[in-house]
């Protein structure tokens, strides 16, 4: 099994806290990726960590969420001084904190607490606003990144009806958040790339050759995320996935998975027995944030988590 190296380019973080981005993994998956890159396909995009530090000649962020979809074209095509300035427009149009303007004292609020509470009916009016708002244009889509910023754990999350329906947060819109926000954007408009809103099984692979690569990091079948709840991901769709990558294989189309084998002492056991079917295709590559490797077939089953990157390469 390789071992992993470090990479000295400057990492881009996402703006948005996804769960399961891959920021942190980045040393570790990055390097194994292949040198050269046609077109990088991020088949399961999220928050885009992988793809916005991608080195390739294009590359196509795919997502089934619309409102990713959304927000990211406005980042990639609206000018950054008009959306910063939409931004702080809407931060005091809905007189929400700016610590790093008027610090903790301003609002009565301590920095152990967070502003929370001052916010709160501030963010759940911005709330209530977006939900209601008629038109998605720009200004729709970067109520809803305010609504992120200012939210519980910066997370996104829709109710069946449609409407983003998570709690304030403790923390705003910060010199750390608005740094990330700044390189995101610079590096997404430099970017040749495109933007698709379509299920991985609807994803047109027709037009790639063995010079491009596609990543998947899709819901994990074990774990739970907010983007896995309502039935988001099963073993129906997982199943649907191991058919697609076999397709992908058959076609010469390199490829990378990121996903669990185990997980808090559950098992993915049709991944795993896919891969023990498959063995001689594939490769699997331990990961994990302590920066060590470990076979895949350990029956240690007590670690928290049992993550890996499967390649056909």
């Amino acid at each position: 099994m390789q071992m992993f190296q470090l990479i000295d380019t400057q990492l881009i973080q996402s703006p948005l806290n996804y769960t399961g981005g891959k920021y942190k993994l980045l040393p570790q998956i990055l390097p194994l990726f292949p040198k050269e890159i046609d077109c990088f396909v991020d088949l399961f995009c999220g928050g885009c960590n992988v793809g916005i530090n991608i080195d390739s000649k294009r590359v196509i962020y795919n997502d089934v969420d619309e409102h990713l979809f959304y927000l990211f074209n406005t980042f990639k095509n609206l000018d950054k001084d008009v959306i910063f300035e939409l931004i702080f427009k809407i931060i005091k149009d809905y007189d929400l904190s700016l610590v790093c303007e008027h610090g903790y004292d301003y609002y009565h609020c301590e920095s152990g607490k967070g502003v929370g509470s001052y916010n709160k009916e501030r963010f759940l009016k911005l709330r209530d606003d977006f939900n209601h708002h008629k038109q998605e244009d720009y200004y729709y889509y970067l109520m809803l990144y305010v609504l992120i910023v200012y939210a519980f754990n910066n997370q996104i999350r829709f109710n069946a009806k449609g409407e983003y329906n998570l709690p304030v947060g403790k923390r705003d819109f910060n010199k750390k958040m608005q740094s990330k926000l700044s390189d995101f954007i610079d590096r997404l408009q430099l970017q040749d790339c495109r933007f698709t809103c379509v299920s991985f099984t609807d994803f047109d692979v027709s037009a790639l050759t063995n010079r491009d690569f596609v990543y998947l990091d899709p819901p994990y079948l074990i774990t739970c995320a907010t983007y896995n709840e309502q039935d988001g991901w099963n073993e129906d769709h997982e199943k649907d996935l191991l058919q697609f990558l076999d397709y992908l294989n058959g076609r010469g189309i390199r490829f990378a998975l990121s996903n669990v084998l185990r997980s808090k002492g559950k098992e993915n056991h049709i991944l795993i027995a896919w891969l023990d079917k498959n063995r001689d295709k594939f490769t699997v590559h331990s990961l994990n944030y302590g920066y060590s490797n470990s076979n895949y077939q350990t029956k240690d089953k007590q670690t928290k988590s049992e993550e890996v990157l499967i390649t056909n390469y």
